[in-house]
């Protein structure tokens, strides 16, 4: 690794940690703006019980007092207790939801970047013609539904009209007790990669496009290179700049779970217990959530950079 290179992902790795304080600070400011307690709910609660409460979860002292306590226990990865879920730390929910999100955004992952990078290179290969007009078609038409109308289309289709799937998924824990069956993750799964293939489909169309117009295409043509080295060897590798680029985040985002995706299949990901949280004001848990996500967002949106410059050479890191 070059010197240019470590002082780069120094500088990145600085960016990311001023970036993340900030996330931290917006988050803790707004969530404890919001009107309304964690511990107000259907029924009247004393306010010598309420003081109690208050007191064991820090909430009686002063916010920048707050504050500073919570950054120093974020270094020390303590997120403390969750407030809605009764003593469970916010670290153990994390993880316990984070391996179920992981898990089928890993899936969906791999599954969108193979066929986006299929699709793309078919439809640029034959461009005009009738694989590349149904490709477009189709590519055009998921990239244009949200992900709840995908998810309860395969819902219905899958489970009420065609019923060859589960209606409902359990964790990864459940599963490898056998609770839960592997076939209940295609569809979820699915319903994450869609959208991701379609976009990475039409990335790589465009970029494939553009490679094979190239003068370098035309010379290696002319010198008699094989149709399948001028196409992966030259051709595709010249292509996945963009949809590296955009493959970091698109890890992140589903790697952490869609919250509407996983509501409808009734997966116990990381996002049922961060949409629990904002209804219930958990502060603890919504920020310990928060402070998840961005991690794991810049983390990929790093690699996927370091990543752009080991594909493309000519890309200076500065």
């Amino acid at each position: 690794m070059s010197t240019k290179t470590l002082l780069y992902i120094l500088k990145r790795l600085l960016l990311a940690v001023v970036t993340l304080w900030i996330i931290i600070s917006v988050t803790f400011i707004i969530m404890h703006a919001v009107p309304g307690s964690p511990f107000v709910g259907d029924k009247a609660i004393p306010q010598s019980t309420m003081d109690a409460l208050n007191a064991k979860y820090g909430l009686d002292k002063p916010l920048r007092v707050q504050y500073g306590i919570y950054l120093r226990n974020v270094l020390r990865m303590d997120f403390g207790e969750s407030i809605y879920y009764k003593n469970r730390t916010v670290l153990s929910l994390i993880s316990q939801g984070f391996a179920t999100s992981a898990f089928l955004g890993l899936c969906a992952a791999l599954i969108a970047i193979v066929l986006g990078l299929t699709l793309g290179s078919v439809a640029a290969v034959h461009r005009g013609r009738w694989q590349d007009q149904i490709i477009l078609v189709f590519s055009t038409a998921l990239v244009s539904l949200p992900s709840f109308v995908i998810g309860v289309l395969l819902l219905w289709t899958f489970t009420v009209w065609w019923p060859v799937f589960p209606s409902w998924a359990g964790s990864i824990a459940e599963s490898m007790r056998g609770t839960t069956p592997l076939s209940a993750y295609f569809l979820p799964i699915f319903a994450l990669a869609l959208y991701p293939t379609a976009y990475i489909t039409r990335l790589t169309r465009s970029s494939m496009l553009d490679a094979l117009g190239q003068d370098y295409i035309r010379t290696a043509r002319a010198k008699g290179v094989s149709r399948a080295s001028l196409l992966f060897k030259h051709a595709l590798k010249n292509s996945l700049a963009p949809v590296v680029s955009y493959a970091g985040p698109m890890i992140a985002y589903i790697m952490t779970g869609s919250f509407v995706v996983e509501s409808i299949f009734s997966v116990p990901g990381i996002g049922g217990y961060f949409i629990d949280s904002i209804r219930a004001l958990d502060y603890t848990m919504i920020m310990g959530t928060t402070v998840l996500l961005s991690v794991l967002m810049l983390t990929l949106n790093l690699i996927s950079d370091i990543l752009y410059k080991v594909i493309d050479h000519r890309v200076d890191l500065a």
